[in-house]
């Protein structure tokens, strides 16, 4: 188990970062501070249903009152079938942080268990078995990323004054911490007796691979079990009440939430289930997807700068749906956005702000400030601050050293910034005319060729580019 400890912050209340502040202030859309009060004080269910995040509620009545009277613990689960969460992971992240900010307590979970079997849940087909080294790997992994986004959402959520309260605890954990001294036997014996098989044929992620014609492994038909007996384990060890999963969860969640009523006989369990809805863009594609990839949480597979490049390039039907879900934004606020947005499409004002808003989250304060930096200078047409954009590469790791000296051979020049690449295939670049110098565009036609004084900017930045990539220098 990990507990994650937040970083506090001296940034005064209603105190936009800069880059979100230039963005609004250059097309007169107001920031008003009584929006931040309007929505902390909004019951919590409401203000998620408003922000598109909620798809079902087990036992709505019920949780809307003690939700507003008590502490209350939620979950969410994470497989370690992949090194890295992705987008797509993080509407169930969404809730929960949104239910922390206002005091309630959180348990992401990492299933260093219930990996190892497999989820059927929205898949036609039987994963792969992972060696348990990359698995225990996956595990860690996952952890990190856990108490790295609650850290980084606590701050992003302190910059753009979502709320004063103090946010309840975090807590990691991993299923496998109580699974490993489960025996088969005792749990049929303990927990079998309580668990009925009609029902579990009737769940979708059964029923449907039942009627396919691979079949389904016992592995994956006993998954729900599993998943239903971590819920039932965090509410009687933890004080968890609600477990929170995308919208193909739902069979597994109502497992759990009747496992938990028959091992409480008399009494009532005051458990809950929430449901996301599926995150798909206006095009049909699965969001968080980037030509049949995932876009990636980690730094280490996808670079902070092309999580920006991918939510820049969203479409303009899924930009509202975006800010709602994954900004701390006021609602108010992305209504007025939105609004511009439609009506001034070309400009692409919402895409910019979900980016910053969604690296920032993500990445950490100054994230997104500095991939718009970067983003402007490589592709767009107007002036910026040299030392601002080269602090930005600087951060983002994109940029190169190097001295006046090194401008006297263009094909040397690049040999330092592609070091995995040959002379040879260098060379043919150049000579196939993708190299070019400066915002100017020269074209760079043979290796030895220097490099034109006049595309370095302010005499120490020069941006190359070699077809559709660049790479970037500071000349000192």
């Amino acid at each position: 188990m990990s507990l994650v400890r937040f970083f506090s912050t001296s940034r005064p209340r209603n105190a936009f970062p800069s880059a979100i502040r230039n963005l609004l202030s250059q097309h007169s859309i107001n920031v008003r501070p009584e929006e931040f009060e309007q929505d902390a004080q909004q019951p919590i269910l409401e203000h998620l249903k408003k922000r598109r995040l909620i798809e079902t509620i087990v036992n709505e009545p019920e949780l809307s009152r003690l939700a507003a009277e008590k502490q209350l613990g939620l979950y969410c689960g994470a497989d370690p079938t992949a090194r890295s969460l992705h987008l797509g992971n993080l509407l169930p992240l969404m809730v929960l942080l949104h239910f922390n900010l206002r005091g309630h307590r959180v348990t992401p979970l990492v299933g260093g268990a219930t990996g190892t079997v497999g989820d059927p849940s929205g898949r036609s087909t039987e994963r792969q078995q992972m060696e348990q080294t990359e698995r225990l790997d996956n595990v860690a992994r996952i952890q990190a990323q856990f108490v790295q986004f609650f850290n980084h959402g606590k701050l992003y959520a302190d910059s753009r004054a979502s709320s004063q309260l103090e946010p309840g605890q975090v807590q990691v954990r991993n299923n496998y911490d109580w699974w490993k001294d489960m025996g088969f036997l005792e749990f049929l014996a303990k927990y079998g007796r309580h668990i009925r098989v009609n029902q579990m044929l009737a769940r979708d992620s059964v029923k449907s691979r039942l009627e396919s014609e691979q079949g389904i492994g016992y592995n994956e038909f006993t998954y729900q079990l599993l998943q239903a007996y971590d819920f039932y384990h965090l509410k009687h060890h933890h004080q968890v009440d609600i477990q929170v999963g995308g919208n193909d969860q739902y069979g597994n969640i109502v497992a759990g939430l009747d496992l938990i009523d028959r091992l409480t006989p008399g009494k009532k369990s005051s458990a809950f289930g929430i449901t996301v809805p599926l995150l798909t863009t206006a095009n049909g594609v699965k969001f968080g997807k980037s030509a049949g990839n995932a876009v990636f949480i980690d730094k280490n597979f996808t670079s902070s700068f092309n999580m920006y490049q991918f939510l820049y390039n969203t479409l303009d039907a899924d930009v509202s749906n975006l800010l709602y879900k994954f900004s701390l934004l006021p609602t108010g606020l992305i209504a007025r956005i939105c609004e511009f947005h439609e009506q001034n499409k070309s400009l692409r004002l919402g895409q910019r702000i979900l980016a910053v808003e969604m690296c920032d989250l993500i990445h950490g304060e100054g994230e997104g400030e500095a991939n718009l930096l970067i983003s402007d200078a490589l592709y767009e047409d107007k002036d910026f601050d040299v030392d601002r954009v080269l602090d930005a590469f600087r951060r983002q790791k994109m940029l190169t050293v190097v001295s006046k000296d090194d401008l006297a051979c263009a094909g040397a020049l690049l040999q330092k910034s592609m070091a995995n690449v040959s002379k040879k295939e260098i060379k043919r670049l150049i000579s196939g005319g993708a190299v070019s110098a400066g915002r100017e565009k020269l074209k760079v036609g043979k290796w030895e060729d220097p490099i034109d004084a006049q595309t370095v900017l302010a005499d120490k930045l020069l941006l190359l580019r070699v077809g559709k990539q660049f790479h970037v220098y500071q000349v000192v």
